[in-house]
């Protein structure tokens, strides 16, 4: 199958999660013709909707924060009107022993408000954080070349409170990877963006639908709406060169493509890439990308049983994070919780590890009643493990008209939506650009 003469451009984008969405949107809105191909049913890649004995879920808790600019706004350029979401200046809370609430002010006055009536935090630590926040903006926030988190925090002499309570939940929060692991510098980066960044850039956002209606569902409408065509349960088998585009090898048959972008999970890109020419280099080092798991886990209680605050932390494992999905979502009563860079717990049987977020749970909720239901949801390639020279490839590639797109690549970020979303904008923007 080769190029009809004078056929336009018609770009292929294989992966119906946010980073091949956020591609597809800007395609189509520069009058491009796209087609998504997606293997799942359902939309959305590692952040989606799952539904499960009737009970929406998703497979996995995210929280975005206002720095996250390309995301929030592609949210409401296919949404107007931001329903799928509940903002609210920063406020982190670990249960019982640490709270930080930032008033809104301009950076860096809102984080030095905050730090002096944090509770949890000596004067000592207060001070030493404020140091670290005052020193790095003079700085530009750089850590050194191989640096990890730890050594960059015992470089600046940060307390071990500050590192249990304020710096350590937020690298692996944001980083999915253990302090004494984690890029120093991309951990800076977020924090640059984060906590020095313009006014809301702290914000916490969080989602009040599932996944997939929050970007990936109202996504795919905008590019329906604008002629492109979304595939959902169509995997792709097989892409070759051909006629100086791609053919593509799906469920629908074969087609032909001037354009193509693999926003897929780096495992199965580095398959689909292998044998294209000037791609093995690239597939190789995707091979060598190591992935850590996320486990989130849904605990459900009577309908009257909501938390203080719509996202709490908690010490002492296996849970960090738990959030209220009554508050948030309307499941009254459903509390879910989640375990980031979870390598000692997602083999641990789902009875096993619902018995234990619940006692933990009882620690800090007096009379809690029994949960009448759980579900364990575990991705065990959840993220890259965000290490320093972690081999993130870029999205344009050596191989013409042929991009990479996916929280993976290049990026100043972690494996977080926005990364996710700024490389498939790269892609777009790419093509759209090209003479």
């Amino acid at each position: 199958m080769t190029r009809e003469l004078g056929a336009p451009w018609h770009v292929g984008i294989i992966g119906g999660g946010w980073a091949g969405l956020a591609a597809a949107v800007e395609l189509v809105d520069s009058s491009f013709r796209v087609t998504v191909f997606e293997a799942a049913k359902t939309l959305g890649g590692r952040a989606r909707r799952v539904e499960i004995d009737g009970h929406v879920l998703d497979n996995g808790l995210h929280v975005l924060v206002g720095a996250y600019r390309e995301a929030l706004a592609l949210m409401e350029r296919v949404a107007p009107g931001g329903k799928s979401i509940h903002r609210a200046p920063l406020n982190l809370e670990i249960a019982g022993r640490f709270r930080l609430a930032c008033p809104a002010l301009p950076a860096p006055l809102h984080l030095l408000a905050g730090l002096a009536t944090a509770r949890g935090l000596g004067w000592r630590d207060r001070f030493g954080a404020a140091r670290l926040m005052l020193a790095q903006r003079i700085r530009g926030f750089r850590a050194r070349s191989g640096e990890t988190v730890s050594q960059f925090l015992l470089r600046q002499e940060q307390s071990p409170r500050n590192r249990e309570f304020l710096w350590n939940p937020l690298c692996v929060a944001a980083l999915n990877t253990p302090p004494d692991d984690a890029d120093a510098q991309v951990f800076l980066n977020v924090v640059r963006d984060g906590l020095d960044g313009p006014s809301g850039a702290s914000d916490m956002v969080l989602p009040t639908t599932d996944l997939s209606a929050m970007f990936p569902d109202p996504a795919a409408a905008f590019v329906i709406a604008r002629r492109g065509d979304v595939r959902a349960g169509c995997a792709v088998k097989s892409i070759h060169c051909d006629g100086g585009g791609f053919v593509v090898q799906s469920a629908a048959g074969a087609e032909w493509f001037s354009h193509l972008i693999c926003a897929t999970d780096p495992v199965r890109a580095a398959t689909l890439i292998a044998d294209l020419p000037d791609m093995s280099g690239t597939a190789m080092s995707l091979g060598e990308l190591r992935h850590l798991p996320i486990v989130s886990l849904y605990l459900q209680y009577p309908a009257t049983f909501r938390m203080p605050a719509p996202m709490l932390g908690f010490s002492g494992g296996p849970a960090q994070w738990a959030f209220d999905r009554g508050t948030l979502c309307g499941q009254a009563g459903l509390i879910g919780t989640v375990a980031s860079a979870a390598t000692d717990i997602d083999i641990v049987p789902g009875d096993t590890l619902a018995a234990s977020v619940d006692a933990q749970l009882r620690r800090y909720f007096r009379d809690l009643p029994a949960p009448l239901w759980h579900q364990v949801i575990t991705e065990r390639r959840a993220t890259f493990a965000c290490v320093p020279d972690a081999p993130r490839p870029p999205q344009c590639t050596d191989l013409p008209h042929f991009y990479l797109a996916g929280d993976y690549t290049r990026s100043e970020y972690p494996a977080t939506l926005e990364a996710a979303v700024r490389s498939g904008l790269v892609c777009a923007r790419a093509i759209i650009e090209a003479p």
